[in-house]
């Protein structure tokens, strides 16, 4: 058997997680195996030998897969093996992505490809915590360049006690759940979900995290060096050390052309797609003057370094002059306007917009049957709240394929449905879809989409007393300054170093996400100036929300259905459900309702949804008929059915009668029955409980009728 190379860590509370190296998959340049009692994650790596510089970006690829056998189960569906990603596969993928790209150089051009794959499944650690570490170490372990180790950990809180690596039962009992990636002296990723949290309880748990991570990347270093040395490979940054001669002279004929002229158009602080039409003469301008030779040449090296001197233009006005593109200072938040009831075919909408940024949202109330089922290794679920979000190329003027919905949407769609799950009500019986669609983007669009959709929820009739406002930070640095910018737009999102969006109402913080686009010392200090800075941006959203729409509606638009739930006891689902289902199949049909019933534990619940209140108020008696069951003091109005010598049997409830004694009628004695009562009377009688020898009804009048004086 070949050597295994392995490292343990050890956990705080006891437990440990294993990674090691040489067993397996050989032949990718990079494999680890990470372990946590019996979830098994296998990482590979493998690296292109040649450049590609006509590129501008670092061509990585992180895929993960759950395989079903590692939770022992089959794969649903007609085809049995496992097939595109689930959302939730997806979403790891971008926590691992967004860790590890700002590790490497920017002039990497290798193409790097990362596969993990969850072997083995133990209920008691999730597999999305350990995904990091897993890729880290086959990076490193590979030999290949870039600033790490790093790893992930998710940190939660239950009742106050901060917990690493949870369970999915510790999971379900948190306030705070985050995910954070870091390296050995910077915090890289943040991603999470809290219910309503103060800026210092959430810098506590980052800290807490920062902390755990760092034995990790300690325990990779360990690893490495255990590594014979003729395993690593040696690549070089080819994109800036091998530029010709001729490259050099294109770098300084662009720069001297096209600087002051693009800090010219800047100036007069244009909107996105003037502007972009202005910069596209430049650089055609510029184009121009070369011959058709040189121009095929080296376009896509000019149109790169193009880039570049737009960034520099860019950073000079906000770290030099202390100005932005659109002419707002650091703190400023775009111009706000918004409706609602914007679509009156749906049961809720509101149309957003904040600068550039626009976004159309609706919402859709359905009943249980509409909920979204979760099916994979990890959990089976259902979400009775749940939100799309979906990106049309039209929104920023680009012309491309659509081919489904892309990783992007997903994450997107993600963050705005964890920043507005803890508002919305407990008592809710409404399945809830909300649906996003950008109609226009310069930056932020997720953060639009959170405060359209709290404004469309609201429209909607949603009971949400507190609404959440959402909005994206950046950070522009050098030696000597920081600026930190409110309310990002596009541009200032790609040319800094921070992308910082956090979402929460008027309480606290409900969720947040966070990229750096390069490693750099993100200090506990300049955290919490991003947030509070946050906090005054966020504040003042909310502020032009509610002037929008101040309070929720207090009814449902007309065309919304209507949901009425209760419980009967189990014993009565039979009855109500009758043979082969004509007892409920006749109330739907003369009701209009849809009806569904639902077993939980010792209960029945009962859903029934229509959209006349008096057709429902209908199957509601109905079934209420069915299953009636008395309560011991109670007082009902009964009608007389029967009378006989020893009493009157009367009609608590539809086919339900007990006898009313003639020594309960009332307190003077009675020779005639019919002195007192006549079939058809109308009276009121109090239930007493059941007589313990014949198991009857008690019913009694008597006790509701003064007592006369002696």
């Amino acid at each position: 058997m070949p050597d295994t190379l392995k490292e343990i860590i050890s956990l705080e509370d006891g437990r440990t997680i294993v990674i090691e190296t040489g067993e397996i998959a050989r032949q990718a340049d990079g494999a680890a195996v990470v372990r946590a009692k019996n979830t098994i994650l296998l990482a590979t790596v493998v690296i292109s030998k040649e450049i590609k510089n006509e590129i501008n970006f670092l061509p990585l690829t992180v895929d993960y897969r759950e395989k079903y056998s590692a939770g022992g189960k089959i794969p649903g569906g007609f085809i049995k093996r496992e097939g595109r990603p689930s959302d939730e596969e997806i979403l790891t993928m971008r926590l691992v992505d967004r860790v590890l790209r700002p590790t490497f150089s920017e002039f990497f051009r290798n193409e790097i490809q990362i596969m993990i794959s969850l072997l083995s499944y133990d209920k008691t650690v999730l597999p999305d915590e350990l995904a990091g570490l897993a890729a880290s170490t086959a990076l490193s372990v590979a030999g290949i360049p870039f600033n790490g180790p790093i790893s992930e950990i998710r940190i939660i809180r239950v009742n106050g006690k901060f917990i690493i690596n949870p369970s999915l039962d510790q999971l379900e009992k948190a306030d705070i759940d985050l995910i954070v990636g870091a390296s050995e002296h910077s915090i890289i990723m943040i991603e999470g979900e809290m219910k309503e949290i103060t800026e210092k309880e959430f810098l506590q748990a980052i800290n807490i995290a920062h902390k755990a991570i760092k034995p990790q990347i300690e325990a990779q270093k360990k690893l490495v060096k255990k590594i014979p040395k003729n395993r690593f490979f040696d690549f070089k940054e080819n994109n800036r050390i091998n530029h010709s001669l001729e490259k050099e002279f294109l770098e300084k004929e662009l720069f001297s052309f096209s600087y002051e002229k693009i800090y010219g158009v800047y100036k007069y602080f244009l909107d996105k797609k003037t502007r972009y039409i202005q910069e596209k003469t430049i650089l055609n301008n510029f184009k121009k003057n070369l011959s058709i030779e040189e121009r095929e040449k080296n376009e896509i090296f000019i149109d790169q370094y193009y880039e570049e001197i737009k960034k520099k233009v860019v950073r000079h006005m906000i770290l030099d002059e202390g100005i932005r593109l659109d002419g707002r200072n650091n703190k400023q938040i775009r111009p706000i306007w918004g409706v609602v009831d914007y679509l009156p075919g749906v049961h809720g909408s509101a149309l957003f917009s904040r600068g550039e940024t626009q976004s159309l949202t609706t919402v859709t109330l359905g009943s249980s049957l509409d909920a979204n089922k979760i099916d994979n290794v990890i959990m089976e679920n259902q979400e009775k709240f749940y939100l799309h979000y979906n990106f049309p190329p039209f929104s920023t003027g680009e012309i491309r394929p659509i081919r489904g919905v892309s990783r992007r949407e997903v994450g997107h769609g993600n963050l705005a449905q964890r920043a507005l799950k803890n508002v919305i009500p407990d008592n809710n019986p409404y399945t809830i879809r909300v649906v996003s669609d950008i109609l226009e983007s310069n930056g932020s669009s997720s953060m639009a989409t959170v405060c359209a959709a709290s404004l469309a929820l609201m429209d909607a009739g949603i009971t949400i007393e507190n609404p959440v406002s959402g909005i994206a930070m950046g950070l522009f640095t050098d030696k000597e300054k920081k600026v930190i910018l409110s309310d990002i737009m596009g541009d200032e999102d790609g040319f800094g170093e921070l992308d910082f969006k956090i979402t929460g109402t008027k309480n606290g913080i409900t969720a947040c996400q966070m990229d750096v686009k390069k490693i750099q010392g993100l200090t506990n200090d300049l955290l919490n100036q991003i947030l509070m800075q946050a906090l005054e941006g966020r504040l003042f959203i909310l502020k032009k929300m509610l002037e929008i729409l101040p309070k929720y509606r207090n009814k449902l638009k007309p065309n919304a259905p209507k949901i009425y739930t209760f419980n009967i006891p189990k014993d009565f689902i039979g009855a109500v459900i009758g043979p082969g289902g004509k007892v409920i199949q006749e109330i739907q049909s003369c009701t209009d309702t849809s009806i569904l019933i639902e077993e939980k534990g010792d209960m029945g619940a009962i859903e029934i949804i229509g959209k006349d209140y008096q057709k429902m108020k209908q199957a509601i008696n109905r079934i209420k008929e069915i299953t009636f069951v008395p309560e011991i003091g109670k007082v009902y109005k009964a009608k007389v059915k029967s009378i006989k010598d020893f009493g009157a049997f009367v009609e608590i409830s539809k086919g339900v009668e007990g006898l009313l004694h003639i020594s309960e009628i009332g307190w003077k004695r009675l020779n005639n029955i019919e002195e007192e009562l006549h079939i058809g009377d109308i009276i009121e009688v109090k239930f007493m409980g059941i007589d313990d020898k014949n198991k009857k009804m008690k019913l009694s009048r008597k006790v509701l009728l003064p007592r006369p004086k002696k």
